[in-house]
């Protein structure tokens, strides 16, 4: 059975409304796309990162430092989040996703404790990373809290495509996890933008370098950006690194800029302009939502300019991401979601009802 259905334009609190652009970015030119906006942004965080943190240190604050506060766990601030981790509650402590901060390793035997994980790899960049004196090695934007036995496993291997907990596949790559490969992909945008000529991404990731007109990333980071979305934790630990190093990590604070940069899926973006985002009563489209089929299929939609549909649920999560007029629903739960349509005149949100 078919039914048409009519919404109004709304506009909620979460990650996909329209936001104001921080004022550390009150200089760079977001007109800009590709090369020119990735030079821009790789300058600001470069001149901007004015403290260079010791990696290990009595005397003045180092990366366990700052990595005890970034990384702190929200719900019990005793505690650290532990990158790649899963679950707490089995008798495993190397799948562990929380970690007591006092259980950091300083010697040699360092199971059931927790260590710094270089997300991109020491020996995967050129020249490789260092933390003998601060610099590259030592850039706190790029280190994790995470288990000891789980960081061994991983080890230098590359990131590749994988699905559900973190864990090596057949070719002897890595998988971060669904709950981590966003956070895994923002880092190595970061460190790219940060140490162009040292840390390249196709060093560290495997698969085709379609989306991007340079082949300078691999597709499969700019897909992990766009379908992992930034969590409150990543928020609340890029403000946290900042305050100690002076930059930040603009794919945290927009997403969107990688989309802007090498193109790919469209990811979040978190600096939507109001004006930018109109009702589409106006332009009197009808949203068709097929039950039998499940499907969401927009009529009266000019395909020459659109560039994509995204469904995304109330927490600012994008469910399904389409460059067609339909949005396929099988398996979704009923609920609310927002519609976001993005055109070449601008974003578009709706809310509608899955039954």
């Amino acid at each position: 059975m078919k039914y048409f259905l009519k919404f109004i334009l709304i506009f909620f609190c979460f990650s996909v409304s329209t936001g104001q652009i921080p004022s550390y970015y009150q200089n760079i030119n977001l007109n800009l796309t590709g090369d020119q906006l990735k030079n821009e942004l790789s300058t600001l965080i470069s001149s901007t990162h004015q403290t260079l943190v010791e990696y290990t240190s009595s005397v003045s604050v180092d990366t366990w430092d700052v990595i005890k506060v970034s990384d702190g766990f929200s719900s019990d601030t005793s505690k650290v989040l532990l990158v790649y981790g899963y679950n707490d509650n089995d008798a495993l402590v190397e799948n562990d996703r929380t970690r007591d901060k006092s259980l950091s390793c300083h010697t040699s035997s360092c199971f059931g404790l927790w260590n710094r994980e270089h997300v991109f790899p020491k020996s995967l960049a050129s020249p490789n990373l260092v933390t003998n004196f601060p610099g590259a090695g030592t850039d706190v934007h790029n280190l994790r809290a995470c288990d000891y036995s789980t960081n061994a496993s991983r080890s230098n291997k590359k990131f590749d495509a994988g699905n559900g907990n973190s864990s090596s596949n057949n070719q002897g790559n890595w998988y971060p996890g669904d709950e981590w490969k966003g956070d895994v992909a923002r880092i190595i945008m970061y460190m790219y933008l940060r140490y162009p000529n040292q840390c390249e991404p196709t060093n560290v990731g495997i698969g085709t370098q379609l989306f991007s007109p340079n082949g300078d990333i691999p597709d499969i980071f700019l897909n992990w950006n766009f379908s992992d979305p930034v969590s409150e934790f990543e928020e609340t630990r890029n403000n946290s690194i900042a305050n100690v190093q002076g930059n930040r990590n603009p794919f945290i604070d927009n997403p969107h800029l990688a989309t802007l940069i090498w193109n790919g899926p469209s990811a979040e973006d978190k600096w939507a302009s109001a004006n930018s985002t109109k009702d589409y009563e106006d332009e009197n489209l009808e949203i068709q939502i097929t039950s039998l089929n499940n499907e969401i299929i927009i009529e009266n939609l000019d395909l020459n300019t659109l560039l994509s549909l995204e469904l995304v649920n109330l927490k600012g999560q994008i469910i399904k991401f389409t460059r067609n007029n339909i949005v396929r629903t099988p398996g979704l739960a009923s609920g609310i979601y927002i519609l976001k349509i993005t055109t070449k005149h601008g974003s578009y949100l709706r809310k509608i009802n899955l039954n």
